[in-house]
């Protein structure tokens, strides 16, 4: 029995998701589709607005297969760190194919890309850039003299996926899926729409039942970042070494200092401190390791050394039986440091969940769809 790998946050699960897992179908017919899942806190520094557990009860019911666990560690890093994890764990679970959502939808120009960024000169212009201020997505786009509307954000996930396997050595294959919606727009009213856009609509008050399936309405909940301002703000005054934490640069942390008295939302303080440099999406990621305190080293010390299947359906427990001499188990192990934070970050977001996380979290129970 073969598997192809999907990579998903699902936050929330949308009809652009169930598109995906039906085209993977048609590229694969009779492969098991392996997910691997983002769980509470997610890339860009956002809070999931559907806990781990349901997001795995729903990309079971619409087709996926096996869903394994991406720790919150690699989770809520750079997108070169949350794709090499990703495709670790798919690799362990013998995935010879990958399949992404790309805007671009053409494999060999982000391969070529990948090419491109290999080389020394090319990582010698993006420090350049870097250091004058430019943004990260820009400074990439400006090295390689390519027009920077060809890298929007799948496309820019779908290369650190690209890499990943080239820098892993790996002979697994990356195909491309035509994304149907802008992730930027948050304005369209079409039956798929962004992500970004649904959870706007929800701030709203909107309707949303014409976007996600209706068992997706009923798990969603209205939650953000923003709900646990104050205990953020809590963190970044009591705290005298903020720089001890991941992602927290050299510098940056004073001006947190500085500013969080300044802020009564989460978004005043972003805008306060928010530069060319750090954007809004990498300041939420600091907050978010500022919050469950993950220390500014923990790249060097932890692994993925377990995987955890968070559930199956008859066919992904069948491959799982079929996976013999795995160089990695299938329980988490209490002492390892990636389990620590899973744990600590699912106590932070049990604080503004209705749901009851920490027990679903302690069971290390999969869920099974027959």
């Amino acid at each position: 029995m073969q598997a192809v790998g999907i990579i998903c946050e699902y936050n929330p699960f949308h009809k652009g998701h169930i598109h995906h897992i039906e085209e993977t179908k048609k590229l694969f017919p009779g492969r098991t589709i392996v997910l691997v899942l983002n769980g509470y806190f997610l890339e860009r520094g956002e809070v999931s607005i559907l806990s781990k557990e349901n997001k795995t009860l729903l990309a079971l019911l619409y087709g996926v297969d096996l869903v394994v666990e991406l720790p919150f560690i690699f989770g809520t890093q750079s997108a070169d760190i949350f794709a090499e994890a990703s495709i670790k764990i798919l690799n362990y679970l013998g995935c010879s194919d990958i399949v992404f959502g790309s805007e671009l939808n053409d494999i060999t120009v982000l391969e070529k890309v990948v090419d491109i960024q290999s080389k020394e000169e090319y990582n010698l212009k993006v420090k350049k850039y870097l250091d004058e201020g430019l943004n990260y997505p820009t400074a990439l786009a400006k090295a390689l003299e390519i027009d920077y509307q060809v890298f929007n954000p799948n496309d820019l996930l779908g290369i650190s996926y690209l890499k990943a396997i080239k820098k892993l050595n790996l002979e697994m294959k990356a195909h491309t899926i035509k994304r149907t919606s802008n992730y930027h727009d948050i304005e369209a009213n079409d039956e798929v729409i962004s992500a970004a856009n649904i959870r706007k609509k929800i701030q709203n008050k909107e309707d949303i039942s014409l976007f996600v399936p209706r068992r997706t309405s009923n798990l969603i909940e209205d939650i953000k970042l923003d709900d646990l301002f104050m205990l953020i703000k809590y963190k970044i005054l009591t705290d005298n070494d903020l720089s001890k934490y991941l992602t927290v640069d050299e510098g940056i942390h004073n001006r947190l200092k500085e500013k969080i008295m300044e802020a009564n939302t989460l978004e005043e303080f972003i805008k306060l401190v928010k530069t060319k440099r750090y954007t809004y999406n990498k300041i939420c990621r600091m907050l978010v390791h500022i919050l469950v305190g993950v220390p500014k080293d923990i790249n060097k010390l932890a692994n993925i050394d377990y995987l955890k299947i968070l559930g199956f359906n008859k066919k992904g427990r069948a491959y799982l039986k079929e996976l013999k001499d795995m160089d990695i188990g299938l329980v988490p192990i209490p002492n390892s440091l990636t389990y620590k934070y899973e744990m600590q970050a699912a106590s932070v977001y049990s604080l503004i969940s209705k749901n009851n996380i920490i027990a679903y979290e302690k069971s290390n129970k999969p869920i099974y769809l027959d």
